[in-house]
């Protein structure tokens, strides 16, 4: 399988920390927080913690703070579809791909609910076929891109498609939630929303060439309850540990170190890191993990410089920077993690 083409796509709103820090502050939500939770807002939103801004499906930061199962609902089904089909735009145009082109479109998220799923919305957006196959994957967290990936290769590698289109696209700000739990305080200041995209296809395309050359995954139900979404009055409830960086790091050396082995390939044959950029102490914890330079890893702490964490399509706009900007070809890994918890990893071969 190869990826022939990628897009990405962020409201056109963005807001810095400094500018989420004064809204907050102000708001009456704000007054509703015990002393130790308003010190741990500040410190996160205006100290260094690796992120700038992020680009939100808000209009205006006060939106923010209407907490309502409604107003949250309403915030996804208004931009997932039409964050996911610009994404898929951008990539088809990448690929030089028509949308009647498309065999099948798969769509991951967790931040928020449709039935039809995303898939229904974004294929009418696109013009796709009718007979299009549609899958809707859910559930997954931020580690989802991997295994969309590693569903169209299987569609792919079958014969029974010559085109996939895989999308990931998360509204997080219709998942955000503030009361006294520092995981879902911190989870409020570092999630930002997008939508990545790849085009999918037995055959090179006409750009640079970028084969799939091998994957793998790893599941640790035991350590579910680390990361995950949960339900409280109707609301999505992010609930995110301090362990988290130190079981991304743990977990994603495992999944590499089996994936290379299978692969016959070696650690000293990488030439690309594209890493999903889960946090500053994330990074940090693979980057100690790894042996990796400055260089490795300044992709990643780009993207979570300018967009926070965005979830399952962070990865795949690290991965078009590497292609933006040319990156020397070779083997790439690519790596996402989440809730499960979950991670993945891909071996890419790129000319």
């Amino acid at each position: 399988m190869f990826i022939i083409g990628t897009g990405t796509a962020t409201p056109s709103h963005r807001y810095t920390q400094q500018d989420c820090w004064t809204a907050l502050k102000n708001s009456a939500r704000f007054q509703d927080l015990n002393l130790r939770s308003r010190a741990i807002l500040k410190k996160v939103l205006t100290g260094e913690n690796g992120i700038a801004a992020r680009h939100l499906a808000l209009d205006q930061l006060d939106n923010a703070f209407d907490l309502t199962p409604d107003a949250l609902s309403a915030r996804f089904v208004e931009n997932a579809p039409a964050l996911a089909a610009l994404a898929a735009e951008r990539a088809l145009a990448a690929a030089k791909t028509s949308p009647r082109e498309i065999d099948a479109i798969l769509i991951s998220t967790c931040t928020g609910y449709l039935c039809p799923g995303l898939t229904s919305y974004t294929s009418e957006r696109l013009g796709l076929r009718p007979d299009v196959l549609a899958l809707d994957l859910v559930g997954q967290g931020c580690g989802a891109a991997l295994p969309n990936l590693q569903t169209a290769q299987a569609l792919v590698v079958s014969g029974n498609c010559a085109r996939v289109l895989s999308i990931c696209v998360e509204v997080c700000s219709a998942a955000f939630y503030l009361d006294d739990d520092a995981g879902v305080l911190i989870s409020a200041c570092l999630f930002g929303d997008g939508a990545g995209a790849a085009v999918l296809s037995p055959t090179p395309g006409a750009g640079r060439r970028i084969k799939w050359k091998s994957s793998g995954s790893l599941l640790k139900p035991a350590d579910r309850y680390r990361l995950r979404f949960e339900q409280k009055n109707g609301m999505l409830r992010n609930i995110l540990t301090s362990d988290v960086p130190v079981l991304a790091a743990q977990h994603c050396a495992t999944v590499f170190a089996d994936t290379l082995a299978r692969a016959g390939a070696a650690r000293a044959q990488i030439n690309g890191w594209i890493l999903h950029p889960g946090g500053r102490d994330v990074l940090a914890a693979l980057r100690e993990k790894f042996q990796l330079s400055n260089d490795d890893v300044r992709r990643s702490e780009s993207v979570l410089r300018e967009h926070g964490n965005m979830s399952s399509p962070s990865v795949l706009f690290v991965l078009q920077a590497a292609l933006a900007e040319n990156a020397p070809g070779g083997l790439w890994w690519m790596s996402s993690f989440g809730a499960g918890f979950s991670c993945h990893g891909a071996l890419l071969e790129v000319e």
